[in-house]
């Protein structure tokens, strides 16, 4: 027996993808996080993780302890993230908001295309704003968006693509911080 097969746990696989990225439901250890989810909490607690598992919205991620002071261990990076980045996620975590507060929606999915974040942002951004600018880079914000795991491309069309906005972004960008970016927002551009 090899010195591998002697110290893997049925869940290391889980724990290492945890580590990594976002898991989905249709992950194959996606029945390993949900079988062994006290066993995992167990391990990662003791290098200053949670584990954060949405079973119904399908997602599961791991967090990291805070002191109260708002230190964490360091182990997970925090990305810093670009003003028109931060404005496309906005956008998207209120169009899931919204999207969420219809109770004639059948789906749980949240789709947007291209387009239809382009006209949300039109409508969101301050008329001082240099929208002439952000409207002609706003594919590479989207791009960022897919990148940090709050967007997954859906399908390409011709000019069109279409977009899954994942429910990771209600865990990411909270209300109270959606309010507070607004009011930000609204500050800048009285400055500018």
């Amino acid at each position: 027996m090899s010195s591998l097969e002697k110290h893997v746990r049925p869940y290391s696989k889980a724990i290492v993808r945890l580590l990594k990225s976002t898991v989905e439901r249709n992950s194959n250890v996606w029945d390993d996080i949900i079988n062994y989810r006290s066993e995992i909490q167990e391990y990662i607690r003791q290098i200053g993780l949670e584990l954060i598992v949405k079973k119904d919205e399908g997602f599961a991620f791991v967090k990291q302890f805070e002191d109260s002071e708002g230190n964490t261990l360091g182990l997970v990076q925090r990305r810093q993230i670009g003003f028109e980045t931060s404005i496309v996620l906005v956008v998207l975590r209120q169009s899931l908001e919204e999207f969420d507060s219809n109770p004639t929606q059948l789906s749980t999915e949240k789709f947007i295309t291209d387009s239809e974040i382009k006209d949300e942002l039109e409508l969101f951004l301050p008329e001082k704003f240099n929208r002439v600018k952000f409207i002609n880079d706003l594919n590479k914000y989207i791009n960022a968006a897919v990148d940090l795991g709050y967007l997954k491309e859906i399908s390409k069309k011709d000019s069109q693509t279409k977009y899954q906005i994942h429910r990771i972004i209600k865990e990411k960008i909270t209300l109270d911080i959606l309010q507070d970016f607004k009011t930000r927002l609204q500050g800048y551009v009285e400055s500018v």
